[in-house]
C-alpha cells in the first residue's frame, strides 16, 4: 500500500466517556498546543534492533538476553511454544512494557528514551485487538485516524484502507456484530492507518477458521510489499507461507535465527531421503532396516513395474546415501530414484524446543 507522507504526533489526546460503565463513542479533546514532527528514516540503521533484551517477573526470566535485528522490507516469523516469551518481547519492542535490561531500537531510536518518536514508525496488532464494539468499522478507523493525527484526505484515506482490507460491506456495521475474522481485519486496518514502516502482529490468526486464516495470510502478503513485518505466532504453516526469515524463542532464550529457505540446515543431523528400488518389497524393506546408518525405514508405495518406494531417516550426523548405493548395486537391485527430503518446520521446531 502506497500512501502519501503522514505526520505523527507525540500524544494521542484524551478520550471522553459518558458516566455509563460501558465506554461510549470516543472523541478527541481539543489541543492547546500541537507539535507535529515529520518522521524520516535514518540511513544505515536497522528498522528493528534488539540487544541483550531481558525481562524478569520477580526471579523468573520471561525473556533472557536475546539479540536480533530486522532490516527494512523483511518479513520475520517470531516463533515459540506457548509461554516462550513471544508476547513479552513484542510488548517491549512496541513500548508497552519496559525491559529489565538491554534495549530495543526502532530505526535507531531507543523505544524507552524516545517512545513517541519510535512509536510513530510502528503499527501494532496485539493478540486481542483493541476494538470498540459500539463503533461501526468506519467510525473506528476515523477515530484512529484522528488519534494518530493523520494529514491525508480523511475520506479518501479511509476508503483506501477499507478497500484493501476487504471491509466494504462491513464499514457501516457495528464491530461487535462482526465475525472474529472481520474483527481481525479491522484490527489490522487500525494498525496501518498511519502507514507505519513497521507492522507487528501478535498471533493474528488465533481462533480463526481455515478460510479466515487463508484470508489473513493473503492480507499479510499484500502488506509485506511496503512494510517491515514481524509475525509472532506458534502456528508453523503460517510462518512458512508468508515469512522470509524465522526466529525461534524457547523459555525466554533465542535458539534459532535462519532464512526460511535455509531452515532445513538446522536439521542436517536428521537427514531423510526417499529411494525407489526395483526389488521385492519384503526383502528390500528387511535389507534397508539393517543397512548401516539407517535409523528408521518406512515403506511408502509400490509401482506398476514392481518397484518399491521407501522413506529412510539416517542416524544422527550420518549420510548413508553413498554406501547404500554401493550396497544395492551388489544386490543387483536398480535404484530408479533417490531424493533428499528436508525436515519439515514442525520437525525442526520440536527438535529445537524439546
Amino acid at each position: 500500500m502506497k500512501f502519501r507522507d503522514i505526520f505523527g504526533a507525540e500524544e494521542a489526546g484524551i478520550r471522553r466517556y459518558s458516566n455509563d460503565d460501558k465506554p461510549k463513542r470516543a472523541e478527541i479533546a481539543p489541543f492547546e498546543r500541537v507539535r507535529i514532527t515529520l518522521v524520516t528514516l535514518r540511513k544505515g540503521c536497522k528498522m528493528i534492533k534488539i540487544e541483550h533484551l531481558t525481562k524478569y517477573y520477580g526471579k523468573n526470566p520471561a525473556v533472557n538476553d536475546i539479540s536480533f535485528s530486522v532490516g527494512e522490507g523483511e518479513v520475520v516469523g517470531f516463533l515459540g511454544p506457548n509461554g516462550a516469551g513471544k508476547s513479552t518481547t513484542m510488548n517491549m519492542l512496541t513500548g508497552y512494557l519496559s525491559s529489565t535490561s538491554g534495549k530495543c531500537e526502532i530505526n535507531g531510536i531507543d523505544i524507552l528514551e524516545n517512545p513517541s518518536e519510535a512509536k510513530r514508525l510502528i503499527g501494532f496488532l496485539p493478540e486481542q485487538p483493541p476494538l470498540y464494539y459500539d463503533m461501526t468499522t468506519r467510525e473506528y478507523l476515523e477515530f484512529i485516524y484522528d488519534l494518530k493525527r493523520c494529514t491525508l484526505n480523511k475520506r479518501e484515506h479511509i476508503d483506501e484502507i477499507i478497500s484493501i482490507m476487504g471491509l466494504g460491506e462491513m464499514e457501516k456495521r457495528l464491530i461487535g456484530q462482526l465475525s472474529k475474522g472481520f474483527k481481525q481485519r479491522v484490527g489490522i486496518a487500525g494498525a496501518i492507518v498511519s502507514n507505519p514502516k513497521i507492522l507487528i502482529f501478535d498471533e493474528p490468526t488465533i481462533g480463526l477458521d481455515p478460510r479466515q486464516i487463508i484470508e489473513i495470510r493473503e492480507l499479510i502478503r499484500t502488506l509485506s510489499k511496503d512494510h517491515t513485518i514481524i509475525l509472532s505466532t506458534h502456528i508453523l504453516p503460517e510462518v512458512q507461507a508468508v515469512c522470509d526469515r524465522i526466529i525461534i524463542i524457547d523459555r525466554g532464550k533465542l535458539i534459532a535465527d535462519e532464512k526460511t529457505d535455509n531452515i532445513n540446515s538446522l536439521a542436517d543431523e536428521n537427514r531423510r531421503f526417499t529411494v525407489q528400488i526395483l526389488a521385492p518389497k519384503g526383502e528390500a524393506l528387511a535389507f534397508l532396516r539393517k543397512a548401516e546408518g539407517a535409523a528408521k525405514v518406512e515403506y511408502l508405495s509400490s509401482g506398476k513395474d514392481g518397484s518399491s518406494l521407501f522413506m529412510i531417516q539416517c542416524k544422527k550426523g550420518t549420510d548413508m546415501r553413498r554406501t547404500l548405493f554401493y550396497a544395492l548395486a551388489e544386490k543387483r537391485w536398480p535404484i530408479l530414484e533417490m531424493s533428499s527430503v528436508g525436515a519439515s518446520l514442525e520437525d525442526i521446531f520440536i527438535a529445537l524446543t524439546k
